[in-house]
């Protein structure tokens, strides 16, 4: 295949030792972010992308063993997959230290004039006319957290592709520039979150969602059964000021979380709850994630130096890596909700 105006490469077939190569060694038989646009016998593709931060490879090992199991009989459907930041993945890094994020370059994004961003649009300008049957990117943290999807759209059809992964359920409008966001105007489509990166489970979790999703008909147009999802929604995301400190360690620093602070990740806090001491009367930034550009409501109080929560909250993603918290963020805070998208009482 030969697609002249692609800013990517675009291939109808797998380089050979593709499907045993390991992440920090695709630079070696990829020339960079590709596109691959392989036939099965249902022709409405699945689109699958991965490596969008390079040290986030279950998603890379699950396609391979899915299309190694597949190599003699072909697949049952299509597959558009996307390969991301393959520099970044030979360093072993989320991002090289000049790279904008892979995921916020996408349709939405508030960097339009990055080259990253040309290429993500062309891509979801070519995926575009095709007759997508559903989208899957796949992630893994840094932190203790539950596998759990993600969707920006609270439709049966999501909801459900969501399930086929877990039935914790998040939803979030807030980093804007995702490949989720994006694609979720062309068909279902989700973010997974798979865990610790080298985790046995998170690779075979990930196994499992892009066989279903290869194999099933269609995806049903009713509302789950509440007892069946476990639906939140992301209200505010949680940062340290770009110029300030911070440890997990117990190291002097403007913010000095407690060491243990994944470990909340998915619970049900309550007021009170500690997530360390913040020095010199810093406070953390608190942005909206639910779309709306209000303020969120306040969530900390710094009673002498003490971080402690005044409303309940569920925190995700969590992470004790300093580098994760500089390039995205310290946590994301959720409310259960209903289907309706109300907060749940």
């Amino acid at each position: 295949m030969t697609v002249t105006d692609a800013p990517c490469a675009v291939m109808d077939r797998l380089p050979d030792a593709f499907l045993d190569c390991p992440a920090n060694r695709l630079t070696e038989i990829l020339p960079g972010p590709t596109l691959f646009d392989l036939p099965g016998r249902d022709p409405r593709p699945l689109f699958v992308s991965t490596l969008l931060h390079g040290n986030e490879y279950s998603g890379l090992e699950a396609v391979q063993a899915v299309l190694r199991r597949h190599a003699a009989r072909g697949l049952n459907r299509s597959l558009m997959l996307f390969i991301g930041n393959v520099e970044a993945a030979a360093a072993n890094l989320r991002t090289l230290p000049d790279q904008r994020d892979f995921n916020r370059v996408w349709p939405g994004t508030l960097y339009p004039d990055d080259p990253l961003a040309d290429t993500a649009g062309w891509i979801y300008d070519h995926a575009s006319k095709r007759d997508l049957f559903a989208s899957i990117d796949i992630h893994n943290n840094t932190g203790f957290n539950p596998h759990y999807s993600c969707v920006t759209r609270l439709e049966p059809k999501y909801i459900a592709l969501a399930q086929l992964f877990s039935r914790i359920v998040v939803h979030f409008q807030r980093p804007v520039g995702t490949q989720a966001a994006a694609f979720s105007t062309l068909c279902p489509a989700i973010t997974v979150e798979c865990g610790k990166a080298g985790a046995g489970s998170a690779t075979e979790h990930a196994i499992e969602l892009v066989e279903a999703a290869l194999s099933i008909a269609h995806l049903p147009d009713h509302a789950p059964a509440p007892h069946d999802v476990d639906l939140l929604r992301t209200y505010a995301i949680v940062k340290p000021p770009e110029e300030s400190s911070f440890s997990f360690d117990g190291s002097p620093a403007d913010f000095v979380f407690r060491p243990d602070i994944d470990r909340l990740n998915f619970s049900e806090l309550a007021p009170g709850a500690s997530f360390g001491v913040a020095r010199g009367g810093m406070r953390l930034d608190i942005l909206p994630g639910d779309g709306d550009d209000s303020a969120p409501d306040d969530y900390f109080a710094y009673d002498g130096d003490d971080i402690r929560l005044i409303r309940p909250a569920i925190p995700a993603m969590l992470t004790t890596d300093p580098r994760a918290v500089k390039l995205d963020c310290l946590c994301y805070l959720m409310h259960r909700i209903g289907m309706d998208g109300a907060r749940a009482p």
